[in-house]
């Protein structure tokens, strides 16, 4: 049984997602925030994707402990038991409950206890113990704790390269959330949603690439990759804010969205412009099919809940096309999935 963590609210989204998906699987809701599911995640050549998971525990199992000294002691038989001694590894400890510094804090004891354990144990684990929001390599384990109050948890130990292959569901970034970036010189807040979508895909847009960014007015993510120095040819019918407008980097086309072609094939396709969500979603299809960029990060936004399942032929259509794509509700998203990843 898989032990499936979600945003607040986002419980029956999940559910439903994953009835579509795999309708003779056993799914519930477990209590706010949760949801269980029998589904063979780790099955199948491709890696699933669950867009309103934040973060999956592969295996995960509820367990309870009265003291911080009995967690880590859970922790520490756990990773001794099913950790290889020369591979690396990561954890991730946090607490799923409350508001606040007191959970935190519990974790951090946990984890303090957890190394002295180790350090007597079997001391050679804390050398493979990487300290990373990385992309998961396909050779690291991932073993999660996550506090649903101070004695009661879900626990996952999964082992290479069960993590990789799931890691378009299973984040690098404890509890699946990315703090939301802050910049006071971005047109809009916009910008935030650019850079999450590159964390979670490990890859940063770079000098001297070459990106489109349609529906670019008024900026934010021209901004983004200009401020990068990369190369932006910027498509929407209204200019952007003066600055980026005198920014020589920046080409300017005045013009549909949906309609441009770019004359050669670009490092990144760039798109957040507000359309329903079937024409993102053909939009996206169609540049990659005819193979017009390296790597992508499209938004596709809702109103409401109800085009939710559009999303299935992403999965269904673009993922196939793609060696890395990733279907999310990003931290900076609001009613929006965020489809990136990088072409085959």
């Amino acid at each position: 049984m898989h032990q499936l963590f979600t945003d607040e609210g986002g419980e029956e989204f999940l559910l439903d997602e994953l009835r579509r998906g795999w309708p003779r699987a056993h799914h519930q809701v477990e209590r706010p925030f949760w949801v269980t599911t029998d589904a063979p995640l780790t099955e199948g050549p491709r890696a699933p994707l669950l867009a309103f998971a934040r973060q999956t525990f592969l295996d995960g199992v509820a367990c309870k402990a009265p003291s911080i000294n009995q967690w880590a002691e859970r922790l520490a038989e756990a990773i001794i038991d099913a950790v290889p001694a020369e591979q690396p590894w990561r954890l991730h400890l946090w607490p799923a409950y409350g508001e606040g510094r007191a959970g935190m804090n519990r974790c951090g004891l946990i984890r303090d206890s957890l190394t002295e354990k180790l350090r007597k144990k079997r001391r050679q684990l804390l050398k493979t113990l990487e300290d990373s929001m990385e992309p998961i390599g396909h050779q690291t384990s991932l073993v999660q704790l996550a506090l649903r109050s101070p004695e009661e948890g879900v626990l996952s130990v999964a082992i290479a390269p069960l993590p990789w292959k799931c890691r378009a569901i299973v984040s690098a970034f404890p509890e699946g959330s990315v703090p939301v970036a802050v910049d006071k010189g971005a047109p809009s807040r916009a910008f935030a949603k650019l850079v999450e979508a590159e964390q979670r895909l490990g890859q940063l847009i770079s000098k001297g690439e070459t990106c489109v960014d349609l529906g670019a007015s008024p900026g934010s993510w021209s901004h983004v990759a200009l401020r990068r120095g990369a190369r932006v040819i910027a498509v929407d019918r209204a200019e952007l804010r003066t600055d980026l407008m005198r920014d020589p980097k920046l080409h300017f086309h005045c013009g549909d969205a949906f309609k441009f072609r770019a004359d050669m094939r670009v490092d990144w396709l760039l798109c957040d412009v507000i359309a329903t969500p079937q024409r993102s979603i053909d939009l996206l299809l169609e540049w990659l099919r005819e193979d017009r960029m390296a790597r992508f990060i499209v938004s596709i936004k809702f109103i409401g809940s109800a085009e939710y399942p559009l999303i299935d032929q992403l999965k269904k259509e673009a993922a196939p096309l793609c060696r890395e794509f990733f279907l999310t509700r990003l931290s900076a998203n609001k009613n929006e999935v965020c489809a990136f990843g990088i072409k085959l």
